[in-house]
């Protein structure tokens, strides 16, 4: 069982910012996120998760600091093995989800960061998941694998 540490949403190409709580829609994504597609998201788009000890290890081993929201990240997590939820359904407080496939680091994330991101989050970048039920999604929520 994991927790939420930290939410971050924000429109296309705008920094996503920290908020208490978001909406979650099944099949679409989260309120005020630039993936937010109200006629439905791609597989994978609608939800993404990273690591406190992911960027944590980043720091540690390759003194990159990067923060949760610079992750472009929309839940920071803690006490849950991510890469575990492929293929797997979970619940992040009430909201149903799906892990979908790894949220491997790119190009254009170490682009707007610095060098070496790519190396650092290499296999521990994330996870794409679906939502499969409506809800809110609130900092200090249990995550669950069922």
């Amino acid at each position: 069982m994991g927790r939420v540490e930290q939410i971050n949403i924000g429109p296309s190409g705008e920094m996503p910012a920290p908020v208490d709580r978001v909406e979650a829609h099944t099949g679409k994504g989260l309120v005020g996120n630039r993936y937010y597609i109200g006629r439905g998201a791609k597989p994978g788009q609608a939800l993404t998760l990273i690591a406190a000890e992911a960027l944590e290890g980043l720091r540690a081993e390759h003194g990159i600091d990067l923060s949760a929201a610079e992750s472009r990240r929309n839940v920071l997590t803690r006490g849950i093995d991510l890469n575990a939820l492929v293929g797997r359904r979970f619940r992040v407080g009430s909201v149903e989800c799906e892990g979908v496939e790894l949220c491997e680091p790119c190009k254009s994330l170490e682009r707007m960061t610095q060098p070496g991101v790519i190396k650092g989050l290499l296999h521990r970048g994330g996870l794409n998941a679906d939502i499969l039920t409506d809800g809110v999604i609130y900092v200090g929520d249990e995550i669950v694998a069922l």
